[in-house]
């Protein structure tokens, strides 16, 4: 109790004694400092989470992978279609998801394997134009009919006849495997709900045929694991006839639900649109394939220089019309559609810079790209085509993690 003053109140208790009996707040220690700028940076550069709002849009996913195709169609030089495959395998490998078609990746990658093989295997057995001097051995050759003079079969068989089949199948077995990174990146339920819409019914035929490779190729490796489980063999020749059963059961079945569900939803259905507008529809679209076709036959002719660009772009403009009066035959609606953002479009022009600029490269060191095989050399890793295709590695850092990698 405090001492009563003259005037009879009580003083009122200093800030010490306010303090211990809990009538005043106790001092706090001021909160630290926010953390430093590079390390605020650093987490607003991090890709986020994927979920519906971020998620990469499959078309830019197809236009990375064509990116790096193009650049793997400019060159055989073996070194930079090995980068460009390690590439898109990085990326899958970072940026897949755990649905069907993202576990065919590496179907693709052994298709290209076979291509090899089976080019190599051509080139042996049925000789090459290439000019050689480097004898490797010698197959008995095959007499043919004087029709089929400048074929023949068996014959002397060269290094440098060999080094150019396997050059060359290892640029379209990287074409393969670029568009396979496509394939296991981007989702095709998504890709077909952004086609426009008077592609719509041909996009859902290219979907399910991209999405039946992928499918069969999980029920077999399903069917496989069963098997194993059940102490039977996973391989050979008489397994295979008894998997291939099942998976064509399951195949069936998942036909009759995808055309049921299609009818179910009103596929097929169209507006009515007048005969006019249907041909100058027609019209439109096939006059700008024409010209997109003959404005990149003169862009890589060397002769068409000078006529190539305008084609290209008015067939492009014509295709665009087209395009634009054919969807108004189509009935269809999109709920919640899928849309371009920052990171879509960083993807995107990931793969075009590495096509932009590994064309440029062979443009004014075209041997960079080309190592020679007549006389005989060893390929060579140019460093600027090479951190060119480094660019394509950018996926892997700015788009969103799927949920389900880890």
């Amino acid at each position: 109790m405090g001492t009563a003053t003259a005037d009879g109140r009580t003083p009122a208790p200093s800030g010490e004694t306010r303090a211990a009996r809990g009538l005043v707040p106790p001092r706090r220690s001021p909160a630290p400092a926010p953390a430093g700028g590079p390390t605020r940076w650093r987490e607003r550069l991090r890709a986020p989470r994927a979920d519906r709002s971020n998620a990469v849009h499959p078309g830019a996913w197809w236009l990375w992978a064509l990116g790096l195709a193009a650049a793997a169609s400019r060159t055989t030089n073996p070194l930079l279609l090995g980068l460009l495959v390690a590439t898109a395998g990085y990326v899958v490998a970072a940026r897949r998801t755990d649905a069907p078609w993202a576990r065919s990746y590496l179907s693709f990658v052994k298709l290209g394997l076979l291509v090899i093989a089976v080019r190599v295997l051509f080139s042996t057995l049925l000789g090459s134009p290439i000019p050689g001097a480097h004898t490797l051995f010698t197959l008995p050759e095959i007499p043919l009919p004087d029709w089929a003079r400048g074929i023949r079969v068996g014959g002397r068989v060269t290094a440098e006849q060999l080094v150019f089949a396997l050059y060359d199948g290892a640029k379209l077995a990287a074409l393969l495997i670029c568009v396979g990174a496509a394939n296991a990146l981007a989702n095709p339920a998504r890709l077909l709900k952004s086609l426009p819409s008077a592609l719509y019914e041909a996009g859902v035929a290219v979907v399910v045929a991209m999405t039946f490779a992928p499918n069969l190729v999980a029920d077999i490796a399903r069917l496989r694991t069963a098997r194993r489980l059940r102490g039977r063999p996973a391989g050979g020749l008489r397994a295979i006839v008894q998997i291939g059963l099942p998976v064509l059961e399951g195949a069936l079945e998942r036909s009759i639900a995808v055309a049921a569900s299609m009818d179910a939803r009103g596929y097929g259905r169209s507006a009515e649109v007048p005969p006019a507008i249907a041909r100058l529809t027609a019209v439109c679209v096939l006059g700008g394939l024409l010209g997109v076709c003959a404005g990149s036959y003169g862009l890589l002719a060397a002769e068409g220089g000078v006529y190539g660009l305008p084609l290209l772009i008015a067939g492009l403009a014509a295709a665009v019309a087209g395009l634009g009066l054919g969807g108004r035959r189509s009935l269809r609606t999109r709920y919640r559609p899928d849309r371009f953002g920052p990171r879509s479009w960083l993807v995107a022009a990931s793969g075009a810079a590495v096509a932009a600029l590994v064309i440029w490269t062979g443009s004014y060191s075209p041997e960079a790209l080309h190592p020679s095989v007549v006389p005989l050399a060893a390929p060579v890793l140019p460093l600027w085509p090479a951190l060119s295709v480094a660019l394509g590695l950018l996926p892997a850092f700015i788009a969103p993690v799927p949920k389900e990698c880890s």
